[in-house]
Order: structure tokens, then sequence, then C-alpha cells
């Protein structure tokens, strides 16, 4: 009897002998898959091996670029440069261009951009392209695609090599509302049938405003948010946020981190393809009750950045107003709305 008790043990212990082995396999695989630069799934995520994925992605080629030090005593101090939930805030100032695009020139990484052109709006479009080739990630691989109902009045207009341009057509409407709310829909379309697997990256930008200086690699991020010029000095109880609680953009009073445009944002094709995806069917929701959010898509996406925080916040510097005087903490201009006349562009005004 004891003979078989002391084979039973035995056999047992070599039973968990063999799931610890299986177990170390296991978890062994699994964070060398985590770990590997192809794996799309934990690049700018909050999962398990994002430090060392990160720091990957952040490799710097071996060769004898010079720059000036980097100091953590010294540097901006009449603005604030990180979020609560330790996102950059980019400011002119706080990152050094010619290290960024070293980091990220070997990489040949490729931009998307998504512009509205439709009905009147198409007058802005060629000023847009031509600033934009002057700053928009210079020495890149960007495509952009306009979606415009004028398809015959784009520009002919020639791009620097490695940028191409797209004319995707879309249907007039008679109220600008309904223009601005079907963008999302647009945009999610776009990444999913033409994006995956040819860019890296999406911005979407409004047509209206034209580039007056860089805009970057320093912008790139999982989820990235711009900051809305007009709102960013106020209390959030002015942010004109959707307070009816019938919306599915709905903001309660007290709450709010900050007013992000909606007529700049971006990131990576994921995390934008789920913002978009999301603002869609939340704005939908809202049509079927016979509802229409305060500011249509921004204010769609100011509910889905409260929730889903950015990782990345680009300063008023890359959306500012051209009518509005410089205040002292912007020390450059990036990207700016043109000053114009609503009354003779929108089509229900």
């Amino acid at each position: 009897m004891s003979q078989m008790n002391g084979r039973s043990v035995t056999l047992l212990l070599l039973f968990l002998l063999l799931l610890g082995i299986l177990y170390v396999y296991i978890t062994q695989s699994y964070r060398m898959i985590l770990c590997s630069p192809d794996n799309e799934e934990t690049k700018d995520t909050g999962y398990a091996g994002e430090a060392i994925v990160h720091n990957h992605e952040l490799q710097m080629p071996l060769d004898d670029l010079q720059y000036k030090q980097p100091s953590i005593t010294q540097g901006r101090t009449d603005v604030v440069t990180v979020t609560p939930w330790l996102a950059p805030i980019i400011w002119e100032g706080t990152f050094n261009p010619v290290l960024l695009d070293s980091i990220y020139k070997p990489k040949n990484i490729s931009i998307a951009v998504t512009v509205f052109a439709v009905g009147k709006y198409i007058m802005f479009l060629k000023n847009f392209l031509e600033t934009a080739e002057q700053h928009f990630f210079i020495g890149y691989r960007v495509h952009v695609y306009v979606f415009t109902d004028r398809p015959n009045e784009v520009p002919d207009f020639k791009m620097a090599a490695g940028r191409q341009l797209s004319v995707r057509s879309v249907p007039s409407s008679n109220r600008w509302q309904e223009i601005s709310a079907r963008r999302m829909e647009l945009i999610q379309m776009l990444i999913e049938e033409k994006l995956y697997g040819n860019s890296d990256y999406i911005f979407c930008l409004d047509v209206d405003s034209k580039f007056h200086d860089r805009w970057g690699t320093e912008s790139l991020g999982g989820l990235v948010a711009v900051i809305h010029p007009g709102y960013y000095r106020d209390d959030r109880s002015r942010f004109p946020y959707e307070r009816r609680t019938i919306s599915k953009a709905y903001m309660a009073a007290g709450v709010g981190d900050f007013y992000y445009c909606g007529g700049a944002f971006g990131g990576r094709l994921k995390d934008v393809h789920l913002l978009a995806k999301t603002c869609r069917s939340n704005f939908e929701a809202d049509a079927k009750e016979g509802v229409e959010a305060a500011w249509q898509e921004e204010s769609h996406l100011n509910r889905y950045m409260w929730i889903n925080k950015p990782s990345k916040v680009l300063s008023p510097e890359y959306l500012w107003q051209d009518f509005k005087e410089r205040n002292s903490e912007i020390h450059i201009i990036r990207f700016s709305g043109v000053v114009k006349n609503y009354a003779a562009i929108r089509p229900n005004q």
C-alpha cells in the first residue's frame, strides 16, 4: 500500500513539473510576441511590454548626430507641457525637430490626410495644398485624400516626390451640419477600405485652414488631439460641450479636460478608426432620436476623448485662428483657420 502511495506522489510531482515547464514556455512565447516590433496591438497602448516596444520605436540610428543636451531643469515655464494623465502637450520649445526626424526618417513612415472640400469650401483647397507642401511632414510619404462634391474643380496640383493626392466624390448637402456630421463615417470607411496596410498614421484636417510653419513628427502618437484656440484659457464651465442628457455626446457640468478641435485630430490608424466608428455610431443613435449635438462631430469627438484620453495633445499652435491676436504663450503658429464669410460659403446660412 505504501509503495502505491509513493508511486502516486511521484506521478503527481512529475505532472506538476510538466505543468510548470509548459507555463514558462507559454509566458515566454507571449512576451516575445509582445516585444516584437511587428506587433501593432502593443504599440502606443497600455498593454504589457509597452516600454520595450516603445524603446524600439524610438531607437536612433548609430551615427554622429549632434544636438543640444536635453535638460530636465530648464524649458518652458509659461505653459503646461504634460496632462494629468501624463500625455505630452506639444508647444514650440518642447521638442528637438532634428532629433525627432533622425529617429523617424529611417522608418519610412506614411501619413494619410483627409480634407473635406464640399460645396463652396472648394475655394480653400488650393491654399491648403500649397502650404501643406511647404510645412506638413516635409520629406515623408504623405497621401492627401480630398473628399468633394466638385471633383472637376480640384486644382491641378503637382506634389513633391513621395507625396500624392487622391479625390473621392461625396454627395453635396443643403445643410453644412450634415456635411460636418458625415465626416466620421467617411473617415472610418477610408481607413477600412484603403489605409490599412498602406499608411501608418492619419490626420483629419479642415480645408479652410492653411499651414504657416512646421507640422511634423512631433505630432505623432496613438490618439492625437488639438486644443481649441478659442477656449484654452477658459474654465471648463464655458466649454461648448453638448449639455443635453438625451444626446450621446452629453457632458455633465463639472467634467471634461480640455475643449478639443474637430478641425484637427489624428494618430495611428487603429486609434482613429475606433474614434471615427464610435462617433459615427453615437451620431446615428442621436439621429434616430431626432437629436443633433451642439457642434456635430466636434461634440462627439470631445465626449470620446474625455473617456478615451489622447496619448498626445497638440497646443493651439496646431490650429489657431487667423482673426485672433496671438497670445504671449503662442510662440509660433503652425496651422490656422483662415478668415472667411460663413454666410457666403455655408449652404444654409
